[in-house]
């Protein structure tokens, strides 16, 4: 039992560790663990409205796809060019501690090598997020998000992910809660 809750303190070391592109971007912050939520949520999205991927696959793949970032920090595009954060170690040190480890190495082999149908859902939930965050930038006046969006999209790989990712260019981020609602706003 003392892997497992050593496995639930590392997944905490998620929430306090940074996703570092936010300091080439120049606005926002945010945690590996705030990422993974709504990837995961996305992957589930997504899943359902293919009917065909295995939706829990999809989930674990999009919930574990950055765990090695508990031991390896998060590593931007720019980054990556000078590091090589050994990822496959870091999660095969984990791996060895947790009765499912295997389970975890399998689903980040398989969401890595981008075949599966599964794994291409859970690569686009991951450029999705970012492409709403980029948005979310964007509406905001970030001008550089605009071009960091346009790359974002050349990842996706799914139909599925391209007609969400056309959607989420033409709908304002604050749409959810705004649009429609005048009322809220004049009423005493």
């Amino acid at each position: 039992m003392k892997s497992i809750v050593n496995f639930f303190f590392e997944l905490g070391m998620l929430k306090k560790t940074p996703r570092s592109g936010f300091q080439f971007l120049g606005s926002g912050r945010e945690s590996v663990a705030e990422h993974a939520f709504r990837v995961a949520t996305i992957g589930f999205t997504l899943a359902r409205l293919d009917n065909e991927a295995d939706v829990f696959k999809v989930v674990r793949m999009c919930l574990f796809h950055d765990l090695p970032e508990s031991r390896t920090g998060d590593l931007n595009y720019v980054n990556k060019h000078y590091v090589d954060a050994d990822e496959e170690k870091a999660l095969k040190d984990l791996a060895e501690t947790l009765p499912f480890g295997d389970e975890l190495r399998e689903l980040a082999e398989e969401f890595r090598r981008g075949e599966s149908q599964e794994a291409q859902l859970a690569r686009d939930s991951d450029q999705l997020d970012l492409i709403l965050v980029l948005k979310e930038h964007q509406d905001l006046g970030n001008r550089y998000a605009e071009d960091w969006i346009r790359f974002a999209c050349k990842r996706l790989k799914t139909e599925l992910g391209q007609r969400l990712a056309a959607q989420i260019m033409k709908t304002d981020s604050t749409a959810w809660w705004f649009e429609g609602r005048d009322h809220w706003w004049s009423e005493e």
